[in-house]
């Protein structure tokens, strides 16, 4: 699988999964824009990739900033003259109860996730529509449709981008730009931070058994199934979500 001269954006592509997404296409020969907020990160991710013999840049973005998402963009058409693809992992949790959580971290929430990925389509897809079409992928999330108590803000956005994955890909189907979600389970991202804050995961058989795949996943599982669906393999596949969860959702638990 080669994506040799593409240009490919990744949010969220300092650390954690979307660390992972871009060394793969890096490695599979794409020209990888790491854009992210947190600038030790995604330097740090760049100069990794560039010592692999690799082509990457990064761009310091915060996803929920309308002239932030058009400096991304624009510096990308500068610096690579297109865009292909665009991965939309960039996230934050705001977890808290419904009681104490403010509204102010609720939009925060819902800005980040939801707001970001809309505008990052919308100003990539000209881009990808003048050469004849591209890809996107929103890194949505399980919780999406199962909850723990005081996730509302997370799993309502993520349920959002679900929505707004199969409305882009109505919208943009005369554009020939394909759109489709991954909704990640349990991902062990401890060992993709940044340096400073990388460490040793720490899991349990007890959690690996959680699994009806027999383990929790990792960041390359997330990584893998991007490349798959911006492939022409799948090209026939637009608007859907692929739950990457090694099963967990599907397990019936009795207590």
């Amino acid at each position: 699988m080669s994506f040799k001269g593409k240009v490919v954006i990744v949010t969220g592509g300092g650390q954690g999964i979307g660390r992972a997404i871009s060394r793969e296409f890096a490695s599979k020969g794409a020209k990888v824009v790491i854009a992210d907020i947190d600038s030790e990160a995604g330097i740090e991710n760049e100069q990794y990739i560039i010592s692999q013999g690799n082509s990457a840049f990064f761009v310091d973005t915060d996803v929920s900033d309308e002239s932030s998402v058009k400096n991304l963009v624009a510096k990308t058409v500068e610096k690579y003259g297109d865009i292909d693809i665009l991965i939309n992992d960039a996230a934050i949790s705001g977890f808290g109860n419904i009681f104490d959580i403010s509204m102010e971290d609720w939009d925060r929430v819902i800005a980040v996730n939801l707001r970001g990925p809309f505008m990052c389509a919308k100003y990539c897809a000209p881009i990808m529509a003048r050469k004849g079409g591209g890809c996107i992928i929103n890194i949505a999330s399980t919780r999406a449709f199962m909850s723990e108590p005081d996730t509302e803000a997370y799993s309502a956005s993520k349920g959002g981008l679900i929505a707004l994955t199969h409305s882009l890909a109505i919208s943009l189907s005369k554009s020939r730009i394909r759109v489709n979600s991954i909704s990640p389970g349990w991902i062990e991202v401890s060992e993709w931070k940044k340096s400073s804050e990388a460490k040793p995961a720490m899991l349990s058989e007890l959690d690996h058994s959680q699994h009806p795949a027999g383990r929790v996943g990792v960041p390359q599982d997330i990584a893998r199934a991007c490349l798959y669906l911006c492939s022409e393999d799948a090209g026939f596949i637009t608007g859907t979500n692929l739950t990457v969860d090694g099963g967990m959702t599907v397990k019936m638990i009795y207590v």
